[in-house]
């Protein structure tokens, strides 16, 4: 027996305004039936797994133990970090390395962590 992920679960101090932001940082709809103030809303990717955000009543106290990590499709992994500074995310730990390699971790707009890897392009052109 085995099992399959079906959902991915943030918890969120509000859900529609989290999942908005994300909807914004993936390119992908909030699920039609999500309004302002409903305690969870949902985003669907196309290979079938689920961002699913929970509204819970206590904040984020501690490092997230599972995170995201990002991998831009269209832009270097520089430019994807501008934008996303731009829409409201901090950076946390920068490990960009003066070759090209490395990452940046990030902050959503609630302190959830991600990361920011480099776009498939940039590691084909390292390799």
């Amino acid at each position: 027996m085995t099992s399959i992920i079906h959902n991915v679960t943030v918890d969120a101090r509000d859900s529609y305004e989290i999942a908005s932001w994300w909807s914004k940082v993936l390119g992908l709809p909030l699920h039609p039936d999500d309004n302002p103030g409903d305690p969870e809303c949902l985003i669907e990717l196309p290979i079938g797994i689920r961002y699913l955000f929970i509204n819970v009543p206590e904040g984020k106290t501690v490092k997230n133990r599972v995170h995201i990590c990002l991998q831009p499709s269209d832009c270097t992994r520089d430019e994807e970090v501008e934008r996303l500074l731009g829409i409201g995310a901090t950076i946390y730990d920068d490990q960009r390395r003066p070759d090209g390699t490395g990452w940046v971790t990030m902050h959503d707009p609630e302190g959830n962590e991600f990361c920011v890897e480099r776009s498939a392009a940039e590691r084909a052109a390292t390799s």
